[in-house]
């Protein structure tokens, strides 16, 4: 299975070594060498990866933005078949959620898509940096531009005192062991401030509140205990791939809050804050037919012009307005609107 494994990531294993020397020669030639190189050769193949999957990454925050915007339609969905066990009521249930998602042109894998192509990027480094012992010594076969030579010489280099094939569980020198849990706890808290930022200011309020994100809270300081347990067996080198690509996320990710939030979220209502204090306008992110999470303020009314109801944000009106207009709005205290007035009713009139 080992095997097959690495028969299937052997492309991605080759790209990933020209890439990593590749950079390793451009530092070089900056007079930056030894350890920091190739530390330095990481940190840009990461960036290569992210750069690759940006194009992803907007599908994720589009699909993301479906699906916020169309949970109304899923719970009315899920409360009209709620309790209902049989067969027919399930195949229907599930077709009407499948005419939702096309409707409106989601796919909830969609953003899965990124954290699950990441994935090969990550085991392929691992095979690289996990079999550099084995290239140096010769019972490993080269991958790609990795020789023994290089891989001899990526051995002997370090950051710290600690060589980059070095795992906290497998080393005996207080320098590995050191290096290998510091960055587990810088993985840990730019992976914590990345999802904390998330589930406070880039969801709308509507979602705050529910099993799932409570779910999502404990998680989130579960994830210490997470990267703790698993990075430990870690190449130093795979550590350093790790939070370099955390670190990504979490700019990435506040650029996105900053500039194109979630509909319904606090990070939106700052948006439209700042745009309104620069005098510009805010075209809300909305799928046609549906409502914004959030938007509890719009009701049906009709319209003047055609006299058919159509979706109207109701404003409020300050005192000085009402005045001029004869009082509050129709139904408010203050006394019903003046008969043959836009705001009256049939009864009115």
């Amino acid at each position: 299975m080992g095997d097959f494994f690495n028969t299937i990531l052997s492309p991605l294993t080759i790209g990933e070594a020209w890439v990593m020397l590749g950079w390793h020669r451009l530092w070089l030639t900056l007079g930056i060498g030894g350890g920091w190189a190739w530390a330095l050769s990481i940190v840009g193949l990461t960036v290569v990866v992210r750069i690759v999957l940006i194009p992803l990454f907007v599908k994720q925050i589009h699909a993301s933005r479906r699906m916020q915007l169309i949970q109304p339609e899923m719970q009315k969905i899920q409360a009209k078949y709620k309790g209902k066990t049989d067969p027919e009521s399930r195949q229907a249930m599930t077709q009407e959620t499948m005419g939702l998602y096309k409707k409106t042109g989601t796919n909830p894998f969609s953003s899965c898509l990124p954290i699950l192509l990441q994935s090969p990027f990550f085991f392929a480094l691992f095979t690289v940096l996990n079999n550099l012992k084995g290239i140096s010594v010769g019972t490993h076969p080269p991958i790609g531009p990795i020789t023994p030579e290089v891989a001899t010489a990526i051995e002997s280099s370090n950051i710290f005192g600690a060589p980059f094939s070095s795992t906290f569980l497998g080393a005996s020198d207080t320098p590995t062991k050191l290096l290998t849990v510091v960055l587990i706890i810088l993985m840990s808290v730019s992976t914590f401030t990345t999802q904390r930022q998330l589930m406070r200011k880039n969801l709308p309020d509507s979602a705050l509140d529910n099993p799932f994100m409570k779910q999502q809270k404990v998680l989130l300081y579960l994830m210490p205990i997470f990267f703790a347990i698993s990075g430990i067996n870690f190449p130093i080198g795979v550590l350093l791939y790790w939070l370099t690509t955390n670190v990504w996320s979490m700019g990435q990710q506040f650029y996105v809050i900053r500039k194109m939030p979630a509909p319904g979220s606090a990070a939106e209502r700052a948006l439209h804050d700042r745009q309104a204090r620069k005098g510009k306008s805010v075209t809300p992110f909305s799928l046609p037919g549906l409502d914004r999470p959030g938007d509890t303020d719009v009701q049906d009314a009709p319209n003047p012009d055609t006299g058919t109801g159509s979706r109207q944000r109701q404003q409020p009106k300050s005192k000085k307005r009402a005045k001029r207009t004869g009082g509050s709005a129709p139904g408010a205290a203050g006394g019903p609107a003046k008969p043959g007035s836009p705001d009256a009713t049939p009864t009115d009139q």
